[in-house]
């Protein structure tokens, strides 16, 4: 099962106990975790957040609320022993970044540390479980959204047409697989007589820091659910072009646009205590609209 837990919901600056952006995306007992602010540490001790599942970081951009908790994680990974072998995938300069911390305090890391550039659209992991692509959005220095795209290609066994077939448990993998099953006196049985196509995957994306950018449409349509941030209030539609943000409106819009089944807001801005309004503007145009609160976790039934 495909699951989001967010560890923080906030823009630049912590406050009213919000905590900058981090959020970390399970899938069969791997966690992906998706920038590290300031402070995930403490989060994942709080909402228990398994940190020896984790074997993936995704840092969408070099602005500090989105990987200042980094080299702070590395290290406390380095203290407990940590031994999985770990791949960062983030813009160029974050491997020159985090080395250079790591060499100044002379730290000695345990485990294999492997730093993957993100530069453009493109799939980053691709593996039996899991597809995970990156997507260009527009803010003020190069930014990446991520795509979470469950495998669900094993097709289902109907039990009782393979029971009455009379199918070895040895053959079950490979009708899994969509082999015909060939009888011992050369008769093939169809694998469609006995399986059903496989229930399509699950589909998550992670929008970013974004101005409204209806270029993003491609890389999310019809996704299960996305994150898209809503740093202001619709009446600050000026302030957010400028500092290249988006709005509740906008936020909205896009999801209404790309056909998705459901919208998680974040990003606030430090200058709002209450968040109510955020969940209601944007539910005027995008009516399954959920705040992402942190400790929460979204599950992708």
């Amino acid at each position: 099962m495909l699951s989001v837990t967010i560890l923080g919901n906030n823009s630049a600056v912590p406050a009213f106990n919000r905590h900058p952006t981090s959020q970390v995306v399970t899938l069969d007992g791997t966690n992906y975790l998706v920038d590290c602010g300031e402070g995930t540490q403490i989060q994942m001790i709080k909402y228990k957040i398994r940190r020896s599942k984790i074997s993936h970081v995704f840092i969408s951009h070099l602005h500090g609320d989105h990987y200042f908790g980094l080299v702070g994680l590395l290290n406390t990974f380095g203290l407990l022993s940590h031994s999985q072998e770990l791949h960062i995938f983030g813009p160029a300069a974050l491997q020159q970044i985090i080395e250079l911390q790591l060499q100044v305090a002379e730290t000695q890391l345990p485990y294999a540390l492997h730093f993957h550039v993100v530069d453009g659209n493109a799939t980053l992991v691709d593996n039996e479980q899991i597809r995970i692509k990156s997507f260009r959005t527009d803010h003020r220095i190069p930014t990446y959204g991520f795509s979470f795209e469950e495998k669900r290609d094993r097709r289902k066994l109907i039990i009782d047409k393979v029971d009455e077939a009379g199918i070895p448990v040895s053959f079950y993998n490979s009708l899994q697989q969509g082999l015909d099953y060939i009888k011992p006196d050369g008769s093939v049985i169809a694998n469609r007589e006995l399986t059903t196509a496989p229930v399509p995957g699950k589909k998550y994306a992670f929008c970013a820091d974004t101005r409204y950018d209806e270029r993003i449409i491609e890389h999310i349509r019809d996704f299960d659910m996305i994150y898209h941030e809503t740093t202001y209030l619709d009446n600050f539609q000026e302030q957010a072009y400028n500092r290249f943000h988006s709005t509740t409106r906008q936020a909205g819009r896009l999801a209404l646009k790309a056909g998705v089944k459901r919208l998680l807001i974040g990003h606030f801005s430090s200058k709002y205590n209450e968040l109510e309004p955020f969940v209601q503007e944007t539910r005027e145009v995008f009516p399954a609209t959920e705040l992402a609160v942190e400790g929460q976790t979204y599950e992708l039934l």
